[in-house]
């Protein structure tokens, strides 16, 4: 999801300074600095300035869900980001500085990271840390901007209630703070001022990413659609299917979480549909596919109940997402395994590629699999099968041979009696 929190954080920057986006930025990938040394237990070989964190947080959570367990120092890096208040930043070079005002905080960094540390487990002090650090940057309409301090974005909104649902949190009941009479709203409620009605236009029931800034208008973001529909079902970042959709690709009123989930996932489904994907939204990009934010709208089609479109979309990218995937490193693999993850498909068997093995060469070499530890487990319950077995036939060899000594002993008696 590095290309996904690219093109976040450039279309905010794109928006209010009004500039194009750059030319090194066109495909959504960050530059790479080779020449830098990167720090141990970090996945991925690029520049981790905007999204170590992140493509950590990522590749923790879609080891988890397959049953991976982590080395202890990618672990170890993840952990040593936080901050003493509890946020994560994009990425600090030298953990052991404190953070200060000049440490860049990140809501989305924060919010993915929890999501890993509660999959892993026993983190339980640094996810309370980290949960209670978003409650004091959100914002009055009851979203978060992806840095504190900006307007609320429908992304960054998104993967926050993620986080609040992986740490036991109803994000319903997480009101924003009352002040001069503003406040008292939900992430939840956020959410549903960033969907679209249902008109005749091209975007009816999509997500916008926020509001114009001059108009206030909304416009369609398929990439913030794929984020807000498995948001308003209170899921997060490895969400699964949820139960069949009967409503199909049809746009209704939306007064409800639930129902502009619907929305924009019909959305999906139906701009889906011809290709099997979604198109770059980068600005300066030219109309390609956009491997990321289709692997993201898989997992929202699927949380929503839109099997048939989820499937058919994770089918083109088992042919089509290799090449990305190599490119873009960690993240974009955690991406394709949660796709598959949410479908119900084998990640090992992705378009004849091992998606996992694939994710895990990117870091440390894991501690060991769910499925290794059951195969040591249970090749050592054999063993102590099979010496249980030949302790109880020792002690019946050695019953045997004592018969059978005693048997001699009482003839050889019997003999010297009839003498």
């Amino acid at each position: 999801m590095t290309v996904r929190r690219c093109a976040a954080a450039l279309a905010v920057a794109t928006v209010v300074l009004g500039g194009a986006a750059p030319a090194a930025f066109a495909d959504g990938t960050a530059p790479s600095s080779p020449a830098k040394t990167l720090p141990q237990g970090l996945y991925g070989t690029k520049d981790p300035a905007y999204d170590g964190v992140w493509r950590q947080s990522l590749a923790l959570l879609a080891q988890s869900t397959v049953g991976v367990k982590p080395a202890a120092q990618a672990v170890t890096w993840l952990t040593g980001q936080q901050c003493d208040t509890g946020a994560f930043p994009s990425y600090r070079p030298d953990a052991a500085k404190p953070c200060d005002a000049k440490t860049m905080l990140d809501t989305n960094a924060t919010a993915a990271a929890i999501q890993a540390l509660v999959a892993l487990g026993d983190h339980a002090d640094a996810v309370k840390k980290g949960v209670s650090w978003l409650k004091t940057v959100q914002n009055a309409d009851g979203g978060w901007a992806y840095n504190p301090g900006g307007k609320s974005d429908a992304n960054s909104t998104s993967i926050v209630i993620g986080a609040l649902a992986a740490a036991g949190e109803k994000p319903a009941d997480a009101k924003s703070a009352v002040k001069d009479g503003q406040g008292g709203k939900s992430p939840l409620d956020a959410l549903l001022t960033f969907a679209m009605p249902c008109d005749s236009t091209p975007g009816s029931g999509a997500f916008a990413y926020q509001p114009d800034l001059k108009t206030s208008k909304l416009y369609a973001n398929s990439d913030a659609s794929a984020a807000a529909v498995t948001a308003s079902y209170g899921k997060g970042l490895a969400a699964t299917a949820g139960h069949p959709d009967a409503k199909g690709t049809t746009c209704e009123k939306a007064t409800t979480p639930e129902q502009a989930a619907h929305n924009g996932a019909a959305y999906l489904a139906r701009t889906m549909a011809p290709s099997g994907h979604l198109n770059s939204m980068m600005p300066g990009a030219e109309n390609q596919p956009d491997y990321g934010n289709t692997a993201d709208a898989v997992v929202a089609l699927a949380t929503d109940g839109q099997e048939a479109q989820a499937k058919a979309s994770l089918q083109w990218l088992e042919k089509n997402a290799s090449g990305w995937a190599k490119e873009n490193g960690p993240a974009a693999y955690a991406q394709l395994v949660l796709a598959a993850n949410a479908t119900g498909a084998d990640p090992r068997k992705f378009g004849g590629a091992d998606l996992v093995s694939q994710l895990n060469a990117t870091g440390p070499t894991p501690a060991g699999t769910q499925a290794a530890d059951q195969t040591k487990q249970a090749e050592a319950d054999e063993k102590k099968d099979d010496s249980s077995s030949k302790s109880v036939w020792w002690i019946v060899g050695v019953f045997f041979v004592a018969s059978v000594g005693v048997g001699f002993l009482v003839s050889a008696r019997k003999k010297n009696a009839q003498k």
